[in-house]
């Protein structure tokens, strides 16, 4: 005998659906150098309770993906590693990173990377590379037509291998909105904090920065790493960092070289000298850079004006603040705050 419907529907009560977690999906390969990819795990799989209450959508989702799920490979240093992800999780992700690819000078690519890629371009995922996983992305042709960059060391041999590509190597990073691409090794940190800094605004980046012990936003491009001598251990070392943490206290106020010498225990002369040889950028133009990263959860608040904002971190005016807002971020405060203002999509 068929079974009798309800008398009465019976109500189901569900919550609000809960937001999707943003998946980021790194490539993994034999014989890699495990720090690049020990960055993007570091920022982007960590658990963050210091991001208790900043958040306003949930944390990402890792997967390490390789084109052999589950088998172990080796990395630098003796070690394996096994990634349980394969390539058609790592294209059907909202966030793809490549870190480098093996044999850079051989030109060899995973021809199943190339597609993974090229499926995840399409579908509206953002691409990104770390390294010479630059070449990557150039195989899959989505860097035909644009600036992009690499390690200072193969900027050269990708502009070679594929002359469509516009190939900058002075900067850290590049970012075309659904292409970026970073330089060498610890570049990525910088770039994997500019796409929480996306995602999440300046003030999480910061304290994801902070957790990280590095600066939210790095000054001048690679150009200041090539080919630099080790420098040995200077007293002055000290001085230099105390001026440095005494500057971040006084942003507000103005500053001068002398000033920041003085808060040294140096001279004019030798304060430039050491602070440069040590920061590969002069220190006003440090100041500037702490200023400006001091502005962006200003802000990304609505309240104050961007009038108001420039004097609370020590611009003189509006104008100065425009000038070098847009020198550093290439955008304006106005189109900044547009993009990343608490309320605003």
């Amino acid at each position: 005998m068929a079974a009798q419907p309800p008398a009465h529907p019976v109500a189901v009560s569900i919550g609000p659906r809960p937001e999707p977690v943003h998946t980021i999906a790194v490539y993994a390969f034999d014989g890699m150098a495990p720090f690049e990819l020990g960055v993007v795990v570091e920022v982007f799989a960590l658990a963050r309770p210091e991001l208790t209450g900043l958040l306003a959508t949930p944390w990402y989702g890792l997967k390490v993906c390789a084109d052999r799920p589950d088998t172990p490979l080796n990395a630098v240093g003796g070690f394996s590693i096994t990634a349980h992800h394969g390539l058609d999780e790592l294209a059907a992700a909202d966030t793809v990173i490549v870190v480098a690819v093996p044999n850079t000078f051989s030109g060899e690519v995973s021809p199943g990377l190339v597609a993974a890629l090229r499926t995840a371009h399409e579908r509206g995922a953002r691409i990104v590379s770390i390294c010479s996983g630059a070449f990557a992305l150039a195989a899959a042709g989505l860097l035909d037509g644009r600036e992009a960059t690499t390690h200072w060391r193969y900027a050269e041999l990708l502009q070679q291998r594929y002359p469509l590509v516009k190939v900058n190597p002075d900067v850290l990073y590049v970012d075309h909105g659904s292409v970026l691409t970073s330089a060498g090794s610890a570049a990525g940190i910088d770039l994997c904090l500019h796409l929480v800094r996306s995602d999440h605004g300046a003030k999480v980046a910061n304290t994801v920065a902070r957790r990280f012990v590095v600066p939210p936003h790095r000054a001048g491009g690679q150009a200041q790493f090539i080919e630099a001598a080790v420098r040995p251990v200077e007293e002055e070392d000290d001085g230099i960092a105390r001026s440095m943490q005494w500057a971040l206290d006084q942003l507000a106020e103005p500053l001068t070289v002398t000033q920041l010498a003085r808060a040294a225990r140096m001279s004019d002369r030798s304060y430039l000298r050491h602070f440069t040889a040590r920061n590969g950028t002069s220190p006003m133009r440090w100041v500037i850079t702490q200023r400006i990263a001091a502005s962006l959860p200003l802000l990304e608040d609505p309240d104050g004006t961007v009038e108001e904002i420039a004097t609370a971190v020590g611009f003189e005016s509006a104008a100065t603040f425009r000038h070098h807002f847009g020198r550093t971020m290439r955008t304006s405060p106005t189109a900044y705050r547009r993009a990343f203002g608490r309320g605003v999509a």
